[in-house]
């Protein structure tokens, strides 16, 4: 499949997401990011891991064209598939610092509030959840780590609006901890990288999961109890009518 790169330099491995010029999100790509992820996660040499997308985008979110072609219980399927990895990736083992190089938008933010420190770029790229502009409701289990990054007042202003934050304004906000500028921004997420590095890893895991552990399980749950909600609405004829105009350029 190929969308997904791993390099390690020291103890730090580089996760970036290469799917196109905007790194949308398909089900064969969300599988490899995981079984990425998973090799990582046994892999004693590796301390901490960067995640970034390739070219002007983190990602685009999902591959909406592709799924368009889906019937319910397929898009069902990967919605399941979906969940569980930003749930993993939430709760996962070991630092993720999130090097946000482009517009980072709706499931590529999911990914983006599941790591654990998030550094963005200034200039022209945006931050999202923006389902709601069209038609779409969210993943269940993202509202979770919404309101883990930036308390439940301001979960509403991003959900609700589905704005387009700057890399400033989302730091005002709590949805990214650092703003670069893109020149700076392999030297800046890598020293945050090395600061997690030097942590005792299990103190780290231990630590991480006193802190995230019922909010991860609180996720799981929610996913379970409204995904069957949020796929019919994915599949209404208002949704889907606006679903259909969405194009993918590159």
């Amino acid at each position: 499949m190929n969308f997904v790169s791993t390099s390690v330099e020291e103890t730090i491995a580089t996760v970036t997401l290469r799917r196109g010029k905007v790194n949308a999100i398909n089900e064969p790509c969300a599988e490899e990011l995981k079984a990425t992820l998973e090799d990582l996660a046994d892999d004693p040499g590796v301390k901490t891991l960067i995640l970034t997308g390739e070219g002007s985008f983190f990602s685009f979110g999902l591959d909406i064209p592709e799924f368009v072609g889906y019937q319910k219980p397929d898009f069902l399927r990967f919605v399941e598939k979906f969940a569980d990895l930003y749930t993993y990736l939430f709760l996962y083992k070991k630092p993720v610092v999130a090097a946000l190089n482009g517009h980072t938008i709706a499931g590529g933010c999911m990914l983006a509030t599941a790591c654990d420190y998030r550094v963005m770029v200034s200039g022209k790229p945006r931050i999202s959840l923006n389902e709601i502009t069209f038609g779409s409701s969210l993943f269940p289990g993202s509202v979770d780590m919404l309101q883990y990054c930036v308390g439940t007042r301001n979960a509403e202003l991003v959900a609700y609006t589905g704005a387009m934050y700057s890399a400033e304004e989302a730091n005002k906000l709590g949805l990214v901890d650092r703003v670069t500028d893109p020149e700076q921004l392999r030297e800046e997420v890598k020293a945050v990288a090395w600061m997690f590095a030097q942590r005792y890893g299990p103190a780290f895991e231990s630590i991480k999961m006193l802190v995230r552990g019922e909010t991860g399980e609180r996720m799981r749950q929610r996913d379970l109890r409204y995904r069957d909600e949020m796929v019919n609405i994915w599949y209404s004829k208002e949704t889907w009518e606006q679903l259909q105009q969405i194009k993918i350029r590159g």
